[in-house]
């Protein structure tokens, strides 16, 4: 599903945030991606999305060499991920269904498909009784669950999640995690970067720790490992 080769990253000020990394993510799995603060997993995880592209290595995912791809072809990529930030990125002038909606009509989804699917990822994420409201009428909480309903409208096959409960309390931050476990339970693959050591420790899943730019552990059943 994901596959990295050999992969470093190299920014423009000299920094190497990423240093020969390769490591494999099977279809299904729940992947969390820990490490302290400039340790490389922000670039780790933005890599997977083509946010950012290899110095040098390849990166595969879901049968693309997404280090080698077209601009052009990025969108394509893209529409097989769903991405989940921590500060939500939802379109303020939108209603809570126009911002779900949008993920699709940006890929050109035939009108007739947008409102039930639309209305399916909302019952999802228990936000249908919203869905006219907009993200600034709604609690922190509820705008990561409509960012989840519009990661997931496209059917992806991968989530990627950045720091997903970072700006949540702990009891919003378990609802959420909540949701991402019912998700891939039901098949999608779930990388997530956090620095939420008690789920991770709680929600025992595969943990992948980053420090130096360099995979350090990687264990199936993994604690955080790390303070705070």
């Amino acid at each position: 599903m994901i596959e990295m080769f050999d992969v470093w990253k190299t920014y423009a000020n000299g920094t190497n945030a990423l240093k020969g990394v390769s490591v494999k993510i099977d279809k299904g799995e729940f992947v969390y991606v820990v490490g302290p603060s400039g340790a490389g997993k922000s670039t780790f995880i933005k890599l997977m999305y083509r946010e950012e592209k290899p110095t040098k290595g390849q990166i595969f995912l879901g049968g693309f060499n997404i280090s080698k791809i077209k601009e052009r072809q990025i969108p394509i990529v893209r529409r097989s991920i769903g991405v989940v930030f921590q500060d939500f990125k939802l379109l303020p002038t939108l209603t809570v269904y126009e911002n779900v909606a949008f993920a699709m009509e940006v890929i050109e989804t035939p009108t007739k498909l947008i409102k039930p699917r639309v209305m399916d990822v909302l019952g999802l994420v228990k936000l249908k009784h919203k869905a006219k409201m907009l993200p600034n009428e709604l609690s922190g909480g509820e705008q990561q669950r409509v960012a989840l309903a519009r990661a997931l409208v496209n059917n992806p096959g991968i989530i990627i999640a950045d720091e997903p409960t970072g700006n949540l309390d702990p009891d919003t931050s378990w609802e959420i995690m909540k949701l991402f476990d019912e998700i891939n339970n039901n098949g999608t693959t779930v990388v997530m970067a956090t620095h939420n050591r008690e789920i991770v420790n709680s929600m025992r899943r595969r943990v992948i720790a980053i420090e130096g730019g360099e995979i350090v552990r990687d264990e199936l059943r993994g604690e955080y490992g790390y303070e705070d």
